[in-house]
């Protein structure tokens, strides 16, 4: 299964958080590497850390760096991604999640995540 993993579950798996649910740790686990974080995701944690909402052992651009030599997969932002918003009925407001509704409706991917309004796009999601 190829998969799009949210932001708090990137953190959780790396963290090794039971938070994570064990079918979203097994479904990682078992996508051969078919699993992407989504530069939203980058985004995202940048802004938490520079509000101070989110602490890591080093800056962002370290801490992502680190896990892409480690062979993760960062999901680029393509117009077709961008453009996909406009449609997007407002279930979600939050401008990371949406986008990663759009992406993962263009590129085929489940999205791995507890955030229950994923579903209601119509987007597969894994918890």
């Amino acid at each position: 299964m190829r998969l799009l993993v949210d932001t708090h579950a990137f953190l959780w798996y790396l963290a090794g958080d039971r938070q994570l649910s064990r079918t979203a740790r097994r479904a990682i686990d078992d996508s051969n590497g078919e699993w992407w974080l989504s530069v939203a995701s980058v985004w995202e944690l940048a802004i938490k850390s520079s509000l101070g909402r989110l602490t890591l052992p080093v800056p962002v651009n370290e801490y992502v760096a680190d896990k892409v030599q480690q062979g993760l997969r960062v999901l680029s932002v393509e117009w077709v991604h961008a453009a996909g918003i406009e449609r997007l009925p407002f279930h979600h407001r939050d401008p990371f999640d949406r986008l990663m509704v759009a992406q993962a409706q263009s590129e085929g991917l489940a999205v791995v995540t507890k955030d229950p309004a994923f579903r209601k796009y119509g987007v597969r999601t894994v918890w």
